[in-house]
């Protein structure tokens, strides 16, 4: 990189900045106040056709206040973490908050929660990458790739690397900092035949780039997925299984935590409104987070609000166990935070798994679907609705690729006919899951 990234440096400095905008929100009359800051800093390459298309250094900042005035909100915010500027954001939430209405809900959350275990959870992981070598692992992934017989043309090879630290404190006397890193490496390629044209991707994510595959194996990846598309054709219509791979089946965890939030349950804005306790998956289902997971994605010891993060159980024994909270919509719903301010951390499922094979089989006919289009999920009613692609399968086993068509169900029915799990386990995000089977859902092809 351009510049060197000193994240003990950063972090020193942004604690001193959240403190010195605390001390001065007190001065001038807040009852409480709340501090976000960030630093990030990262490289991007991207090539195409063994040419470099980009390169990106990057350099983002950022400061947040958030006051109370008994119970009226104001919040401001800068990419400038001057003292000039922390004066200028901290007057304004001020202004903010003497003119907001009074909200009872509002206010930090109980300085009895505040995180006090604060552990290194190794998620900081730099690397030592100038612009030059990650220019050669880009041309390196999609000359593999393109070298595949039958690939026809190449979107490109992106790298990314970077590392930021943040910092969050309070009038309660907390502080919490943590420095983090992110790598990734992708390819997309297009392949062609009489049938017309099909492009697909592949990539590699970790903190550690150590952990990432090798360059050469992503491109080869992504030219295989790609070369299985070509010759497709639009499949039957009518009411058939579906086996989502894990790349979507994570999207299905998604919907599921989002209907679990709170911010979603205390506006009604939820199919899982006063569902606490109901059935909602089969008894050999179980869900939960692992905040504190050494290495993971989005591994915390704190939330949004300095509460102390802790496993939890949303779903077990296929009922549902917990809701997702912040101490906000804790309030908004007469319970108490779940240290959620921010979202689930780690999403790891509980239950037995099978082979991809396995499934195929379970399935029997249906489709297995590797790609959706469009947003047609309403997180209120559950419905669901979304474009697909993917591969029919007969007799337990893929026949051919299929395109331009739709998959349709309601969540609260296609999570009680979950059919099984598969232990083709896509670690490379938050959530870790392998294909989900589907019992029935209304597919419109042909």
């Amino acid at each position: 990189m351009a510049q060197a990234f000193d994240a003990a440096a950063q972090e020193k400095e942004l604690a001193a900045r959240a403190q010195e905008a605390l001390a001065l929100a007190r001065k001038l009359g807040a009852s409480e106040a709340e501090v976000g800051a960030s630093v990030d800093q990262g490289l991007g390459v991207s090539v195409r056709l063994g040419e470099v298309e980009t390169v990106e250094l990057s350099r983002d900042q950022g400061i947040a206040v958030t006051l109370y005035v008994g119970k009226r909100k104001g919040s401001a915010s800068s990419s400038d973490a001057s003292s000039a500027s922390i004066k200028a954001v901290v007057e304004k939430a001020l202004a903010i908050a003497r003119y907001t209405g009074e909200d009872p809900a509002a206010g930090l959350a109980e300085a009895s929660k505040m995180a006090t275990d604060l552990p290194d959870l190794k998620v900081h992981h730099p690397w030592a990458l100038d612009t030059e070598r990650a220019i050669e692992l880009a041309l390196a992934c999609e000359q593999a790739g393109r070298e595949v017989a039958g690939i026809h043309q190449s979107e490109g090879a992106s790298l990314s690397s970077g590392e930021g630290v943040r910092v969050y404190a309070n009038s309660h006397g907390f502080l919490g900092t943590q420095k983090g890193s992110s790598h990734s490496l992708s390819c997309m390629l297009i392949a062609q035949d009489e049938g017309g044209m099909q492009r697909d991707y592949d990539y590699t994510s970790a903190r550690d780039p150590h952990a990432l595959r090798d360059p050469a194996s992503v491109g080869r990846e992504a030219a295989r997925r790609t070369l299985r598309r070509l010759g497709a054709k639009r499949p039957p219509t009518g009411t058939f299984p579906v086996l989502f791979d894990p790349s979507l089946a994570a999207g299905l965890v998604g919907h599921l935590m989002g209907a679990l939030a709170g911010g979603a349950l205390y506006r009604e804005a939820s199919f899982l409104c006063d569902s606490l306790g109901q059935p909602l998956f089969p008894e050999w289902f179980g869900l939960g987070e692992r905040p504190m997971e050494i290495g993971a994605q989005a591994s915390s010891p704190f939330d949004g609000e300095g509460v102390q993060t802790r496993d939890n159980r949303f779903i077990e024994d296929g009922r549902i166990a917990s809701y997702m909270l912040s101490s906000y919509s804790a309030r908004r719903l007469g319970m108490s935070t779940t240290g959620n301010a921010g979202g689930a951390r780690n999403i790891r499922l509980e239950a037995p798994l099978e082979t991809l094979e396995a499934l195929l089989k379970r399935m029997g006919r249906g489709v297995l679907v590797t790609e959706l289009m469009g947003q047609g999920v309403n997180g209120v009613t559950g419905d669901y609705s979304r474009g697909a692609a993917g591969f029919w399968v007969e007799n337990g086993e893929i026949q051919y690729p299929v395109e331009e068509f739709t998959i349709a169900g309601n969540l609260k029915t296609m999570f009680a006919g979950l059919q099984g799990l598969g232990d083709d386990v896509d670690t490379r995000g938050s959530i870790h899951t392998g294909s989900w089977l589907i019992d029935a859902m209304t597919v419109a092809g042909s």
